[in-house]
């Protein structure tokens, strides 16, 4: 048997504004999507500003990154991305009704080792994806870190 671990509400919450509070700071409007191991929403938001698009881009981002626990804009990394042209996942992003997300702005969430979540996001350059998107996980590694688990706080991650 394995014990499995769950995303809850509140924890899906603080990542959201964690994420926001960064974009705030860097002064980009985001969407932010955290879901579930099954890639199911916990919590979405959209700030103030933010493209109607990005609520939607956000949910893939974070769904593939679950799915296929990886980060996503690892699928088109240079030079052995599975997702580019002559490699063994070209054209992937058109799988699932073209939902899948193989660019940069989804992480799966990591707890000690497990793939239990996803956090995408939409609004900003790739640079600032990452920043929003490693905020969030540093918020559920301080929230977590005290019942001693641990949480995969990087950009390029791949379970």
């Amino acid at each position: 048997m394995k014990t499995i671990l769950k995303l809850e509400r509140a924890e899906a919450r603080a990542m959201v504004a964690a994420a926001i509070a960064k974009a705030e700071e860097l002064g980009v409007p985001e969407s932010v999507c955290v879901v579930d191991e099954g890639g199911y929403p916990i919590a979405l938001e959209r700030m103030d500003g933010a493209r109607i698009t990005g609520p939607q881009i956000a949910w893939n981002k974070a769904w593939t990154a679950a799915g296929h626990k990886r980060s996503t804009h690892l699928f088109t990394k240079p030079p052995h991305g599975p997702a580019l042209p002559g490699n063994e996942a070209y054209g992937i992003q058109l799988s699932f009704e073209g939902r899948f997300a193989a660019f940069v702005g989804g992480f799966p969430v990591v707890v000690d080792g497990q793939v239990i979540g996803g956090v995408g996001l939409s609004g900003g350059n790739g640079e600032q994806d990452i920043a929003c998107g490693l905020a969030a996980l540093a918020a559920l590694q301080s929230i977590v870190s005290s019942a001693g688990h641990t949480v995969v706080v990087e950009a390029d991650i791949k379970k």
